[in-house]
């Protein structure tokens, strides 16, 4: 893991633009998530945007994700 601080990348959700900050390590998991599933980061994004709770924030709702997705690929190995 590199240590670095969080990267702010731009998301368009529905339409909105919003700044989104993650770790380099879970924006490259993000979109080979994305891309193995042939999606857009957009689209991917306003899913996971809207299937979150309001208690929890959007960055956190995507890191979720990849860590789900990274168990779940775990123990399909």
């Amino acid at each position: 893991m590199s240590g670095g601080r969080p990267e702010k990348h731009s998301l368009t959700l529905r339409g909105h633009r919003t700044s989104v900050s993650l770790e380099a390590e879970f924006w490259r998991a993000f979109r080979a998530i994305a891309a193995a599933e042939g999606r857009g980061l957009n689209d991917l994004a306003a899913e996971i945007d809207a299937a979150r709770g309001p208690e929890r924030g959007l960055a956190s709702a995507i890191r979720v994700f990849v860590l789900d997705r990274h168990r779940a690929a775990s123990v399909a190995d």
